[in-house]
C-alpha cells in the first residue's frame, strides 16, 4: 500500500491567494482543510507581499504538507497586474522551498484538463468537480477551490515530477531531462 501525502496546492493571487490541503494515498484523495489569505489593497506592494508571506507560513507550519504545488501564472493583458501576480507567486514559490518542501508548478489549463476534462473549463465546473472529488471539501471562495484543484492535480501528476526532479538533479544529463521536460509539457 502507498504511503499516505499530505499536499498543499496554492492558487496565488496578490488580493487573495487560495490554499488548500488534501492527502493522498494511491489514488484516494481526502479534504483536509482550506482557505484563503489576503492581503490589504491599500497598503504598499512591499508590506502585502510581506502579509502573504506571513499567512502561507502559518499554513506551511500548522498544516505540515509533504508536498506543495503551486498554480503558475495566467499572463494576461495588462503587464502591471501580470506583474504583481509574479511578486505574489515568487511568495508561494518561496515559503514552502524555505521549508525544505519539494514545490512542483502547473500550467492552468492543466489544471483544468486534469481535474474537469478539458483545458478550458470554466470556474464553475472547476469547483463541481472539486466537490465531486473531495466531497467534504469547503470552501467559500473560487479561490480556495481553485488551490484545492491544483492540489488534486499534483496528486495526479506527481510522480512524473518527481520522476523529472530525479532526473534534472541526479546528474543524468541536460538531454535526459529535455525530454523529460518536453514528455511533461505534452502532458498540458
Amino acid at each position: 500500500m502507498s504511503a499516505t501525502v499530505r499536499i498543499l496546492g496554492i492558487d496565488p493571487g496578490l488580493r487573495r491567494t487560495g490554499w488548500g490541503l488534501i492527502t493522498a494515498q494511491g489514488t484516494k484523495l481526502a479534504y483536509l482543510a482550506c482557505g484563503v489569505v489576503t492581503s490589504d489593497g491599500e497598503r504598499p506592494l512591499a508590506l502585502r507581499l510581506r502579509e502573504l508571506h506571513e499567512g502561507i507560513s502559518r499554513i506551511v507550519e500548522g498544516y505540515a504538507p509533504d508536498e506543495v504545488a503551486v498554480e503558475e501564472t495566467f499572463v494576461n493583458k495588462d503587464a502591471q497586474a501580470t506583474l504583481k501576480l509574479g511578486h505574489a507567486r515568487a511568495v508561494a514559490l518561496l515559503v514552502p522551498a524555505l521549508a525544505g518542501l519539494p514545490v512542483s508548478e502547473y500550467a492552468a489549463n492543466l489544471v483544468k484538463k486534469t481535474v474537469a476534462g478539458g483545458g478550458h473549463a470554466e470556474k464553475a465546473q472547476i469547483q463541481a468537480m472539486v466537490r465531486f472529488l473531495l466531497p467534504k471539501a469547503e470552501f467559500k471562495l473560487a479561490d480556495a477551490a481553485d488551490a484545492l484543484a491544483v492540489a488534486i492535480t499534483h496528486a495526479s501528476h506527481r510522480g512524473a515530477q518527481a520522476l523529472h526532479r530525479t532526473h534534472a538533479l541526479g546528474g543524468y544529463g541536460a538531454a535526459a531531462a529535455e525530454r523529460i521536460a518536453a514528455a511533461l509539457a505534452r502532458q498540458g
